[in-house]
């Protein structure tokens, strides 16, 4: 099952959107975007956390963990869009940022959700 990179990220985006749904996050925005920076996958869980999520879909595992391919210039691109929505809603409850790691098999995704991923 073929997919281009584009068509498999958002399938992916998906897949961890269903995801974080069946575990009970609301889901605030995808592909929330401000100047260069996107946050994949912006939640929220009960009134107290806001969950900022990177989502990171492979083929295959061959290229190393999914998770391995988040940059320290992403990080920083990704905590400057996170500190904007703040601002932007007022929000003053925790946050924390999330990776999601999907990798592509015959029947579906693999998921991997690792909380507090980076600060």
């Amino acid at each position: 099952m073929a997919h281009a990179p584009h068509e498999l990220g958002q399938a992916g985006e998906t897949a961890a959107a269903d995801y974080f749904r069946s575990q009970g996050y609301e889901i605030l925005a995808r592909g929330y975007r401000h100047g260069r920076a996107e946050v994949d996958l912006v939640l929220r869980r009960a009134a107290e956390l806001l969950v900022f999520v990177e989502v990171k879909t492979r083929s295959s595992g061959q290229y190393g963990p999914p998770e391995t391919f988040v940059s320290v210039r992403k990080k920083e691109l990704f905590r400057r869009a996170a500190t904007h929505l703040q601002e932007e809603i007022d929000w003053t409850g925790d946050i924390r940022f999330d990776i999601v790691a999907l990798t592509l098999l015959r029947q579906g995704f693999r998921i991997e959700h690792f909380e507090d991923a980076f600060f």
